[in-house]
């Protein structure tokens, strides 16, 4: 078999270990720290915080259930350990793995007894292969988790773009904010979790599932740290408010008749749209409407708050750099990205070229010519 292969290697062994106390500190850390060490500005998310503790701890206990094999000379015990793993990892790991992803969306809190019962039959599978050892059921399993991650991969892509558009009714500024690294995640997870149940060819796998718990280990602990809790403002969103509900001849035609000038008045002469991290709900207050007419204002015009927001953003750049260039003041583009309300000069440069149609740099150059 191939753990014969590994047994007694030095390297491997260092390497599991260091898997397992990773998983075990990152675990400790996040279930018991309050704090955020890695990154003390941001306020993350305590669900996901906890889950992705929860999740950790399960792979360091996963990695304990197997040390054995490391040890031992029966096959059959080996084959018990191996098996017996592989369904308490489909019971614990794999759907944990599910439940962090979807702790990441915050536009709404998803139920999560659809993955119980998602992964009920992988187990359930793997239960009665232990019993029976009866090979027919594997290609029925292998065929069910195939369809299971297609199925997922759908559904994170459909629940990521509701995400993003969410955050871009709600919010001027999404760093920290967006996950579309979800992605990855959850590629990699189903692809360990397939070469895991169905490779036994070859110590060579072993090594990768260790890389990868690694990774994974790493990038979501550098994903909870970094990542914006934004249960405050869906809290507000949610909330039910007379404002929201308040009586209106026409509701559509006094959006039409004066969200339009007091946007003008309380957000664009004033230039509240250099606040960073201005919220849609912030500026429906500030210009004394409520969130939910000035959301159907943006929608009636075919964009989104962030769009508009930085819309306003970049016309003030441009209006700082003909003032700059009138006047032959030393001009530099991360300083007036700065003046302008961007908090990040990466996002500057992508919300510049999707407005402009051209880099902050070649529109200077024409600018000058």
């Amino acid at each position: 078999m191939m753990y014969e292969q590994i047994r007694g290697d030095i390297l491997f062994t260092i390497l599991y270990a260091g898997v397992l106390f990773m998983a075990l500190i990152a675990s400790c850390y996040l279930l018991l720290r309050r704090g955020n060490a890695f990154a003390p500005d941001i306020i993350p998310p305590v669900r996901l915080r906890r889950w992705t503790g929860v999740y950790f701890a399960f792979i360091a206990l996963n990695h304990v259930w197997y040390l054995p094999i490391l040890y031992l000379t029966s096959n059959d015990d080996i084959l018990m350990i191996d098996l017996i793993g592989g369904m308490l990892d489909s019971m614990t790991v794999f759907p944990l793995s599910i439940v962090v992803l979807l702790s990441m969306l915050q536009d709404r809190r998803r139920p999560l007894w659809p993955i119980a019962v998602m992964t009920a039959p992988v187990t359930l599978g793997m239960a009665a292969f232990i019993a029976t050892r009866n090979k027919a059921l594997y290609p029925w399993i292998y065929a069910y988790l195939l369809l299971m991650g297609l199925i997922l991969i759908i559904y994170m892509v459909h629940a990521t773009r509701q995400y993003g558009r969410w955050l871009r009714d709600n919010y001027a500024d999404l760093e920290h904010k967006e996950v579309w690294q979800s992605f990855i995640v959850l590629a990699i997870v189903l692809l360990v979790f397939v070469i895991y149940e169905f490779t036994s060819d070859g110590p060579v796998y072993i090594y990768a599932m260790l890389a990868v718990n690694a990774v994974l280990i790493v990038y979501l602990l550098w994903r909870v740290e970094t990542l914006t809790d934004l249960s405050i403002a869906v809290k507000e969103a949610g909330e039910e408010t007379s404002e929201d509900h308040a009586p209106a001849p026409n509701p559509q035609l006094s959006i039409r008749n004066s969200i339009g000038s007091l946007l003008e008045q309380y957000c664009e002469q004033p230039q509240l749209y250099l606040q960073h991290d201005l919220t849609l709900s912030q500026l429906a207050q500030a210009i004394g409407t409520n969130r939910l007419y000035l959301s159907q204002y943006f929608s009636s015009r075919d964009m989104t708050y962030n769009a508009y927001i930085n819309g306003l953003r970049i016309q003030h750049f441009t209006n700082l750099y003909r003032e700059a260039l009138a006047t032959h003041q030393a001009i530099s583009i991360r300083q007036l990205s700065c003046q302008s309300g961007f908090h990040s000069y990466s996002t500057f440069n992508a919300v510049f070229k999707q407005s402009m149609g051209m880099t902050a740099t070649e529109w200077m150059r024409t600018s000058e010519s």
